[in-house]
């Protein structure tokens, strides 16, 4: 029994007992920068930061960065930003949750607009027994509430409706407003040479199976695939 593989799992009912390989590539050229394997315990995007800086090393000056709604998290969305990149990642429903046919967002005022056209009065941040987890909690104008007629339909209890959300959930929805413009959809399709290359790594190099044990020869298989696709590929670029 190999101690270094772990389950993994492909979809909630597909799973594999194995490792897990990361990776970073250029969008035009589709050279791998930076590779990286992992049991198949592993989170997607949790050694992000490593194959940035591995792919800075290489010379590479980061533009932009594509990645799938696993990629869609505070921590990756930031270390984009830290290197003046743009993002173009698809919002994922599992992090961001709000309800945009309800509620609109003003950042300027930092304010959130129900689509009866009432307004919040007042912000205050929180912390939840459950998790210990903090969140904004945003009071609706007590006035504006009452002389709704709809006023049944948003809150059971007390004289205003009250949102609870993320700490990130504003900074997401400017996010999202510009994930649903006709330039990020179209720039997101630069993504597919990702999907191609791993499926070429696997068919074509073997990367679908591991040929020994340990992480160390993962690992090394890793390293010796993806040094192999990018000689290819140099070599029918010349």
């Amino acid at each position: 029994v190999d101690q270094d593989a772990r389950v993994g799992y492909k979809s909630k009912t597909d799973n594999y007992f194995g490792y897990k390989t990361e990776y970073a590539i250029t969008t035009g050229e589709r050279i791998i920068t930076a590779v990286r394997a992992y049991d198949g315990a592993y989170v997607d995007g949790t050694g992000f930061k490593e194959l940035i800086e591995q792919t800075k090393d290489c010379g590479i000056k980061i533009k932009e960065v594509y990645g799938d709604k696993a990629y869609f998290r505070k921590p990756i969305l930031d270390i984009i930003k830290e290197n003046e990149a743009e993002a173009y990642i698809p919002v994922s429903e599992i992090v961001y949750k709000i309800d945009e046919s309800k509620y609109t967002y003003n950042k300027d005022s930092d304010q959130w607009f129900c689509d009866f056209g009432n307004y919040t009065v007042e912000k205050k941040k929180e912390i939840r027994r459950s998790d210990g987890r903090e969140f904004w909690r945003y009071k609706f104008d007590k006035n504006g509430c009452q002389n709704c007629p709809n006023k049944d339909q948003c809150f059971k209890s007390g004289k205003s409706n009250v949102l609870k959300i993320s700490v990130n959930t504003p900074e997401f929805y400017e996010y999202n407003q510009r994930a649903k413009t006709q330039e990020f959809l179209e720039k997101y399709k630069e993504r597919s040479c990702q999907e191609w290359k791993n499926g070429e790594m696997k068919r074509f190099h073997g990367l679908s199976r591991a040929r020994g044990y340990g992480l160390r020869s993962m690992s090394l298989q890793s390293k010796l695939t993806a040094l192999a696709v990018n000689l290819g590929n140099i070599r029918n670029s010349v």
